[in-house]
C-alpha cells in the first residue's frame, strides 16, 4: 500500500510505473483502433442504420451534451443473448473514477502518456479555466490503484507545468492528510505539517468517499461526490436513475439496458425475491465496489450462506442473474445468459465483461479506454453441488487483502490487443453499442444528480434520503451545514 504523500514535478512520467508490463508491449487491435478513431457522428449513423426506429437526433444530443457533474465514468457491460439468439449488451453497473488506463494498449500514434493525457487534456484541464475556483494548487487524491493515480499526477504536472500534490486518502485514517474548510480542500504531507489549499483535485477515492469528502465543494473535485451518491458508487440509486431515464428514452426509440433490479430490499426479503426470479439471482450491497458485497445465488446453500452474513447497510438490491442458458434468472423480459468467450482449445467458454471508460469534453463524450475480464472458472451447462457460482460469474480483478490493501488478479485481464481481442467474440457493432450504453448510463446518473442540487448549488440531503432511505448510509455522509 502506498501511503506517503509526495509532490510530483513535471517530467516525472515513466510508462513502466503506470501500465502493466504486458500492455507496454501490446499492439492495439485494428478494430478497436478504428472504433476509437470514429467520430460520434459516424457512431450514431451506424447505430441508427441497425436500428431505424432510433431517433438519431436525440442520440446525437446525448453524445454531444456534456453532463453537469458526472464527467468521467466507466460501465461494466455483459454481452448476453436469449434462447432465441437475440444479442444484447447490458449495463451491470456504472462507476465514477473508474480504472482502465493501465490496461489499455496505445494505438502507436499517441505519445507515451496515452489515455492519461487524453482524459486530462480533453476533460479535466478545460475545467481549470473556471473563474469560480478558489486560490490554490493542484492535487490527485486516492485510496487505491496507485499505479493509475500516480500516472494522472505525473501527466497533470506535464500538462500544466505545475507541481502536483499526490495525497493518499484512506478510509479510517486516524490523522487524515485532507480536510475541508468552507468547502475548500486542503492537503498536507504529514500530521502536523502545513495545510495547503487546493483549487482543483483529480479524485481516485472510491471506498465510501462520502465520509471524507462533501457532496459539493468549491474546490473542483473530478468527479464530485454527488456523482457517486447519485449512482456512480451507489447501485441502488443507479437503478432508479436508469428506470426514470428509460421513460424518456422509450419515446426516442432508445433503451438503457440493465438487469432487472429490485431496490430497497431488506435482508429478510431476499429469499422472496430470489424465488420470484426462478431461484437464482444476485444480491448486492449497493455502496460497495471492486467486486465486494456481491453475492450470486444459484441454490439453497448459497442463499443460506448469504442469510447468515452480517450486512453493513440496511438496504440491498436484488438483480436478475446472467448465467448460462439453463440457469439464468427469469425476469420480465425473459432469460438472458452470457455469450461468453470464444471456446478455448479444451472447449471451455468463460463469462466475461467489458469495461468502457468515457470522458466528457466541452464538445461531449469520447471513449478513453476499454478492457475485458474473464471469470476464474468456465461456465458449465449444469451446476453441481458445492460448485461456486461466483467463480464462474465473478469477473472483477480486485482482491482486498487482510491488511486492507488491494491486489489484482491480472492473469484474468483481457486486453484490446491482437492476441486477446479475438478471444472475446465481439465486433465493431458491439463496441459502438457498448459505448452508447455507457454514455446513456452516465447521462442517467447525471440527471439524477442534477435533481439533488438546488438552484443555489446546495445538496438536497432530505430528497436524497427520501430516495435512498438507509440510516447507516446517512450516518456516513460528511456533514455540511449548507446542505438542505
Amino acid at each position: 500500500m502506498h501511503d506517503d504523500a509526495v509532490e510530483v514535478a513535471p517530467g516525472a512520467f515513466e510508462p513502466e510505473q503506470h501500465f502493466y508490463s504486458r500492455v507496454l508491449n501490446a499492439q492495439l487491435h485494428p478494430m478497436v483502433r478504428d472504433f476509437m478513431a470514429l467520430s460520434n457522428e459516424r457512431r450514431v449513423i451506424r447505430y441508427r442504420h441497425l436500428r431505424p426506429h432510433c431517433n438519431g437526433a436525440a442520440l446525437a444530443a446525448y453524445l454531444t451534451n456534456p453532463p453537469a457533474y458526472f464527467r468521467w465514468g466507466g460501465a461494466d457491460l455483459f454481452l448476453t443473448t436469449t434462447d432465441g439468439g437475440a444479442r444484447r449488451i447490458v449495463v451491470v453497473e456504472t462507476n465514477s473514477c473508474p480504472s482502465g488506463q493501465k490496461s489499455m494498449p496505445s494505438d502507436g500514434d499517441l505519445e507515451e502518456q496515452a489515455g492519461y493525457r487524453v482524459l486530462l487534456e480533453r476533460s479535466f484541464v478545460p475545467m481549470l479555466k473556471r473563474r469560480s475556483l478558489p486560490q490554490g494548487d493542484l492535487a490527485v487524491i486516492y485510496d487505491k490503484n496507485f499505479m493509475e493515480a500516480s500516472g494522472y499526477a505525473a501527466t497533470l504536472a506535464d500538462l500544466t507545468g505545475e507541481h502536483v500534490h499526490l495525497i493518499p486518502c484512506f478510509d479510517g485514517t486516524a490523522e487524515p492528510l485532507i480536510e475541508f474548510r468552507q468547502r475548500v480542500l486542503y492537503v498536507r504531507y504529514a500530521p502536523g505539517a502545513e495545510w495547503i489549499p487546493i483549487r482543483a483535485a483529480f479524485r481516485y477515492v472510491t471506498q465510501r468517499p462520502w465520509n471524507r469528502i462533501p457532496p459539493l465543494t468549491k474546490t473542483l473535485i473530478y468527479n464530485p461526490i454527488l456523482a457517486c451518491l447519485a449512482g456512480g458508487r451507489n447501485k441502488l440509486l443507479a437503478a432508479k436513475a436508469y428506470d426514470v431515464f428509460n421513460g424518456t428514452l422509450e419515446g426516442e426509440g432508445l433503451e438503457l439496458r440493465s438487469p432487472e433490479t429490485i431496490w430497497d430490499v431488506t435482508r429478510d426479503e431476499v429469499p422472496m425475491w430470489i424465488q420470484r426470479m426462478g431461484g437464482v439471482g444476485v444480491v448486492k450491497v449497493p455502496y460497495s465496489n471492486a467486486g465486494q458485497g456481491v453475492y450470486t445465488i444459484t441454490n439453497a446453500a448459497e442463499l443460506e450462506a448469504f442469510m447468515e452474513l452480517e450486512m453493513p447497510y440496511e438496504q440491498l438490491i436484488v438483480q436478475s442473474l446472467v448465467g448460462n442458458s439453463s440457469w439464468s434468472s427469469i425476469g420480465k423480459a425473459g432469460r438472458f445468459y452470457h455469450v461468453g468467450t470464444v471456446p478455448d482449445r479444451r472447449g471451455r467458454i468463460f463469462a466475461s465483461d467489458l469495461r468502457f471508460m468515457v470522458g466528457v469534453s466541452p464538445d461531449g463524450f469520447f471513449p478513453v479506454a476499454i478492457y475485458a475480464r474473464r471469470a476464474r472458472s468456465p461456465l458449465t451447462e449444469t451446476l453441481s453441488a458445492g460448485q461456486s457460482s461466483w467463480d464462474m460469474l465473478g469477473t472483477n480483478l480486485s482482491v482486498k487483502l487482510p491488511d486492507g490493501s488491494w491486489t489484482t488478479e491480472s492473469e484474468r485481464l483481457r486486453l484490446m490487443d491482437q492476441r486477446d481481442f479475438n478471444r472475446l467474440g465481439i465486433g465493431m457493432d458491439d463496441l459502438i453499442d457498448g459505448y452508447i450504453q455507457t454514455v446513456l448510463a452516465v447521462t442517467a446518473i447525471d440527471r439524477l444528480a442534477q435533481n439533488l442540487v438546488t438552484q443555489k448549488r446546495v445538496f438536497r440531503r432530505k430528497l436524497f434520503h427520501s430516495l435512498n432511505p438507509d440510516a447507516r448510509l446517512a450516518a456516513e455522509l460528511m456533514n455540511d451545514r449548507n446542505d438542505r
